[in-house]
């Protein structure tokens, strides 16, 4: 059986811009050429598909200005299973990179009127990754565009785009998902239970991608092991058992530099939601809104040492080792500096 397109009415998150490309789908004004940008892994190929099904779809659902896929016509299925001849996606190839070639064939392709559908839409998923001269081939066809062709440029990185791309393409900006969108599309489409649902979501930044990248037993022993560092750290100051203590961050065996700087940021992640936590409790706010709520007996010891001051401080800390992380920094001497900081 197939699985259902996803159309826009089950997009979760981004209400307005999902909006707004409705009702340019059904009022024919959509532009030819758009960047859909924003955070990696909070939608925005899902919400590319949307508008290709939403175009194409053979008993589309209207009312109120807006037009949305049926979700199970035939062209929908096709669309859903990557094998409708007017829906093209194009995605970096094993190099990391897109070369010419693709963009070139999808160029001849639109010249030509669609082969069954309304709309010829082409999906440039991760489009920072064309090569300069892949961009610039796309520049003649951005420029006198197709009359029944769309380019969607998928992109978290869009100023990497070359000017000329850029300034041809109108720009929808797609912001990071809060918590519990991030919960629901965890648990409605990748079936996390509950609990682990929103230990992923709470460690992933507003992005489904990223708490899928780490599985969600990686987030809980994340969570336990940013609370065994805030218990010991708050038991003495001594620098030598801290820095002894923060080896607990940092894989005993040796990894990859990447995958060992993705562990600690998964693990900081976490830190910075058991330090939310705390702030909430030492702040005497409703305990209803924590975010770590299964973690209540470890959350009422640390609450002994953190309180909403502390808390806030150590916050701040880990949210400067991220930052130091994302600027390639060691691994191990953010994790000794984070430990002399808590």
């Amino acid at each position: 059986m197939y699985s259902a397109v996803m159309p826009f009415r089950d997009v979760v998150g981004h209400a307005r811009l999902v909006s707004l490309l409705s009702r340019a789908v059904a009022r024919d004004t959509l532009p030819p050429s758009l960047i859909l940008a924003g955070p990696a892994g909070v939608g925005k190929r899902r919400v590319a598909a949307a508008v290709a099904a939403a175009l194409n779809c053979l008993d589309p659902r209207t009312g109120d200005l807006e037009r949305d896929a049926c979700g199970t016509c035939a062209s929908c299925r096709r669309i859903e299973r990557g094998v409708h001849p007017d829906v093209v996606t194009i995605e970096p190839g094993d190099s990391g990179s897109i070369k010419i070639e693709p963009i070139r064939e999808v160029i001849d392709r639109a010249g030509f009127r669609p082969f069954e559908g309304r709309r010829r839409v082409v999906i440039i998923d991760e489009a920072d990754a064309m090569v300069p001269q892949a961009q610039n081939a796309l520049l003649k066809t951005l420029e006198e565009p197709p009359s029944a062709s769309v380019f969607l440029l998928v992109s978290s990185m869009p100023d990497v785009l070359l000017p000329t791309v850029r300034s041809r393409c109108p720009l929808l900006r797609f912001a990071a998902l809060p918590v519990a969108d991030v919960v629901t599309v965890l648990a409605r489409d990748h079936k996390f239970a509950a609990a682990d649902a929103r230990a992923a979501a709470d460690a992933a930044d507003g992005s489904v991608g990223g708490a899928l990248a780490a599985s969600s037993t990686d987030v809980v022993e994340a969570r336990q092991t940013a609370a065994r560092l805030l218990g010991q750290v708050a038991r003495g100051a001594d620098p030598s058992r801290r820095i002894d203590a923060a080896k607990m961050l940092t894989p005993a065996k040796p990894s990859p530099p990447g995958v060992e700087r993705e562990q600690l940021a998964v693990c900081l992640r976490a830190m910075s939601s058991l330090l939310r936590d705390l702030s909430i409790i030492g702040s005497g706010i409703d305990t209803g809104a924590l975010a770590n709520a299964d973690l209540a007996d470890d959350l009422d010891t640390l609450a002994r040492s953190y309180d909403a001051r502390r808390s806030v401080r150590a916050y701040s800390a880990v949210d400067q080792a991220l930052a130091a992380l994302e600027r390639n920094a060691s691994p191990k001497v953010v994790a000794d500096w984070l430990a002399l900081e808590l």
